[in-house]
């Protein structure tokens, strides 16, 4: 027996046999070719960019009928890379230049593609190489005539490991068929974990080795609650995890109940229980997971992936969509958080030595004033609509909130001059997660109708740890004594003030943590929308007069690691009575 650790990408246990994914590439050799022969490359480049093309389109549509249009829109990355007009000349000019074959070619371009990516220091964007190299396999495959094993057509129910399950392979597995996967590469904003999590596939990504350490054939556990593999386990193990599979079947069951019932405290306290989303077709599993609103919708993914910026209508159309759709339930927007990390090339964005800190969010929105009154406008205008409230992102201090709203009162003059309606008493506020924001909230208050905390930049800032460096992870404590300490601060001002405070970071997502957000005072918390739920239960299951003992409490330790330790004992407790009322 043999246990790898990695990271937990879909929750649930698989115990069965594994099926090792062949994920060797294939074989390319440095070919020469005549002169007169360049035509026909040219020509063959085109047939495999036409049929890799129908192929991901077939596979999109079909996981469009499947899973919703939302996880069918992942495969529109793949197309773009297939239309990059830049790639395709480049490959075809290299084609003439060094009179090698195609496939040679396609495949150097396709390396310096990936390197750019890789480059860059965003996890999101780092991880949409297992697009390029999922799309560049596909292409290469046509261009040689090799064909692949198909994952469709597996007899028999197994465990996948691979070193990387591209979107594609995950989309054209039968569910039936599939209980599990693991991979050496990954992380859990990846693609390939989005849709295990869709599919509910116990999921572990990041184990580095699983493909050098398992064979085909061997019995393997896949323990996607922590991140867990074990190899060729024992008798004892398959019973212990058969037993956590039935503990986590009829946990999700009980969840469901959850659903419909308000989100309020054992002595009355109600908490607004928002989600997260990035698109406006997520607005079903927000709906349907039982949230009271949308607590961040991230704009900025209307402007990635594609030659141009969205205009003023396209803009409109997306969020009156979601408005329409949530109403009357509230939709918080972010104003774009793009620049530094997250670049668009068409704007000619320049290169940055720390992203992080550098021009995007706030400071790229004022810069460009008139792209920033272009997403204003259409926000505005979908207020009329339904219940939409605007959100500053990377906000420093007051002079930048001051500015924005400046611009937002052009954005409103600008519309009354056109004769369009819009919410004219729409709510602004600011993300607070900068620890100079934390430190002035006192100041950035009265400025705002709401704080609505980012706890993942302020954790990254007022710790110095820069938490996509694998050397350092284990130092990004949301748990640590000064972020739970600016958490504090920032709600009590806040409340000082006679404004409330939500909170839309990670920390939100995690059910060890909720009674000690819930104790701060916290008026909303905004995650995912499959972890709802088991949030909603939490809070269903305290007081808030306890929930407040627990967070004082909490707030006299010294080390993230005894905090972590007390409120897993709590959760236990939590657990166990909820149990026991059955």
């Amino acid at each position: 027996m043999k246990t790898l650790n990695g990271i937990a990408a879909s929750p649930g246990v698989a115990i069965g046999k594994v099926f090792l994914v062949d994920s060797e590439e294939v074989s390319i050799s440095k070919r020469p070719i005549k002169e007169s022969a360049i035509p026909k490359e040219i020509t063959r480049l085109q047939d495999a960019l036409t049929k890799t093309r129908a192929e991901i389109l077939s596979i999109r549509d079909r996981i469009s009928q499947e899973m919703g249009k939302e996880h069918g829109d992942i495969f529109n990355a793949h197309l773009m890379v297939l239309e990059d007009r830049a790639m395709i000349e480049e490959v075809m000019g290299r084609i003439k230049k060094e009179k090698l074959a195609t496939e040679y070619i396609f495949s150097q371009v396709l390396k310096k593609y990936v390197q750019s990516f890789l480059k860059i220091d965003d996890e999101y964007l780092r991880e949409r190489v297992s697009d390029i190299n999922d799309v560049g396999r596909r292409m290469i495959r046509n261009l040689v005539g090799e064909k692949r094993v198909s994952l469709d057509n597996l007899k028999e129910k197994v465990i996948l490991v691979a070193y990387d399950l591209s979107p594609s392979d995950t989309a054209v597995m039968h569910r039936k068929n599939v209980i599990g996967f693991a991979t050496d590469i990954g992380g859990r904003t990846s693609h390939t974990a989005i849709m295990a999590k869709s599919l509910e596939i116990p999921a572990v990504v990041g184990l580095e080795s699983a493909t050098h350490q398992i064979h085909n054939g061997d019995i393997a556990i896949v323990d996607g609650i922590q991140g867990v593999v074990i190899i060729n386990p024992t008798p004892t193990e398959i019973n212990k995890y058969k037993q956590e599979q039935l503990r986590f079947s009829e946990f999700n069951k009980g969840l469901k109940k959850f659903k419909d019932l308000p989100c309020v405290t054992t002595d009355g306290k109600r908490i607004e229980l928002a989600a997260n989303i990035e698109i406006p077709e997520e607005t079903a599993s927000v709906l349907s997971h039982g949230a009271d609103g949308i607590g961040l919708y991230r704009s900025e993914f209307l402007y990635m992936n594609r030659p141009g910026l969205p205009n003023e209508e396209e803009q409109y159309q997306a969020y009156k969509k979601v408005v329409m759709e949530m109403a009357p339930k509230p939709v918080i927007v972010r104003t774009f958080d793009l620049g530094g990390d997250k670049f668009l090339s068409h704007l000619e964005m320049p290169h940055e030595m720390n992203p992080f800190l550098g021009w995007r969010a706030i400071r790229f929105c004022l810069a460009t004033p008139e792209i920033f009154k272009v997403q204003l406008r259409a926000i505005l205008r979908a207020s009329a609509h339904g219940k939409i409230r605007i959100m500053y992102p990377m906000i420093s201090g007051v002079s930048e909130l001051r500015a924005a709203n400046k611009l937002l009162e052009q954005a409103k003059e600008e519309l009354k001059a056109r004769k369009i309606s819009y919410d004219a008493k729409i709510e602004v506020g600011a993300m607070i997660e900068i620890p100079s924001a934390a430190l002035t909230s006192d100041i950035l208050a009265p400025e705002v109708n709401f704080f609505s905390i980012g706890t993942n930049d302020l954790i990254q800032y007022a710790i110095a740890v820069d938490r996509i460096n694998e050397r350092i992870a284990y130092l990004y404590e949301p748990t640590h004594p000064a972020v739970l300490r600016l958490l504090k601060m920032i709600v009590d001002t806040g409340h000082q003030h006679k404004i409330w405070v939500g909170i839309c970071g990670e920390m939100s997502g995690d059910p060890i943590l909720t009674p000690v957000l819930l104790g701060l005072g916290l008026d909303e918390i905004s995650t995912s929308p499959v972890m709802i739920p088991e949030i909603k239960k939490i809070i269903r299951s305290l007081s808030f007069e306890e929930a407040k003992k627990i967070t004082e409490y909490v707030l006299t330790l010294k080390t993230g690691v005894e905090v972590v330790n007390f409120l897993k004992l709590k959760y236990q407790q939590i657990v166990r009575s909820t149990q026991t009322k059955k």
